[in-house]
């Protein structure tokens, strides 16, 4: 290198490559919006409960918005999260509270549902010309009407109860001192494993190479299909997952359930950053566009204002966000192009 050269080290160098990350505008949303609604929720909001609060939202719906954000970035939808959520939560409460089997036969059973369903969606979308968003609605209300008919045919109402075990609940269920749900931690744990399979393993680099130009992907002799039905697996475990927390933490389950974490995920994932065409994004994102939203919904509770207006904060966030990440993002390709 010649000795006038620039130099691309150091503490400066390290800030800018940090601002040109197209997560940067993610974070600055987040920091953001909690300094927002802190100084209108007072210190309730910066105290336990209003944690507690954002942090078991962003768990439940992060859970589902991390495999929600891989099929993004492989240019893939899934609308049917929303019916697995309450299938396999009433699949675990009808095996373990109506036929009164073990707590873990449910898990199982609930887990198991979610995973078929997931393994129908990525098979007819690697074998079929349809687009996934078409199919994953259709498996949604196929399951949606499966969910009520066999639920009201064996326990004669749309609700069912059960008493789950000790054991499975402290795993599952548990609040610890009757506000931070264990989910939280698992979502914790659902982020690093999937953040190592996006970021690390060479798995993610097959994701992105669907995202980005699935022809050259099949000729390069990436398994599109295998790859396509194990990420709609992953989502679909992911939103049993969620179901069968539910029931585990509330002692019941019901079949008008689930159907917020439809468009609550892909917001998360918009707003973390992941573009709607594929081949972008990445697990940090989605995290802080998870806390974000998180945020947003429990700050206007607990700052008093009217909530008819979150709809309207929740739309302008979102603008915002995708404005402000593709900013960020042609700032970093302008980076590069020019480096």
């Amino acid at each position: 290198m010649s000795p006038d050269a620039p130099r691309t080290s150091g503490p400066a160098a390290s800030i800018g490559n940090l601002i040109r990350r197209p997560e940067f505008g993610t974070l600055i949303g987040t920091i953001v919006v909690y300094v927002f609604f802190a100084s209108l929720g007072g210190k309730v909001f910066l105290g336990a409960p209003g944690w507690s609060a954002f942090l078991t939202m962003a768990a439940e719906v992060g859970i589902i918005a991390l495999p929600v954000g891989l099929l993004m970035i492989a240019g893939e939808l899934d609308i049917s999260v929303g019916a697995v959520v309450p299938a396999a939560a009433l699949t675990c409460a009808l095996v373990s509270g109506h036929y009164d089997l073990p707590t873990w036969y449910g898990v199982l059973a609930g887990l198991a549902v979610g995973l078929m369903i997931g393994f129908i969606n990525g098979y007819l979308v690697s074998r079929t010309a349809i687009p996934s968003l078409i199919i994953t609605i259709g498996t949604m209300f196929g399951t949606m009407g499966l969910t009520l008919g066999l639920t009201v045919l064996i326990a004669g109402s749309t609700g069912v109860f059960m008493t789950p075990d000790p054991v499975a609940k402290l795993m599952l269920g548990e609040s610890i001192n009757f506000m931070f749900r264990v989910t939280i931690f698992w979502w914790l744990g659902f982020a690093l494993v999937i953040y190592y399979l996006l970021h690390v393993a060479p798995w993610g680099n097959w994701v992105f190479a669907l995202g980005g130009d699935r022809d050259s992907a099949r000729n390069a002799g990436i398994p599109i299909r295998r790859v396509t039905i194990s990420l709609y697996m992953l989502s679909g475990f992911a939103a049993a997952f969620v179901g069968v927390s539910q029931v585990l933490t509330f002692g019941s389950a019901q079949v008008a359930a689930g159907q917020a974490f439809i468009f609550n995920s892909i917001m998360c994932v918009v707003i973390g950053g992941v573009l709607l065409t594929g081949g972008a994004g990445s697990v940090v994102g989605i995290v802080l566009g998870t806390l974000t939203f998180s945020i947003v919904n429990q700050g206007i509770f607990f700052s008093g204002l009217d909530p008819n207006y979150g709809s309207i904060i929740i739309g302008a966030l979102l603008l915002i966000a995708v404005m402000s990440n593709d900013t960020f993002r042609k700032l970093a390709l302008s980076y590069v192009t020019k480096k």
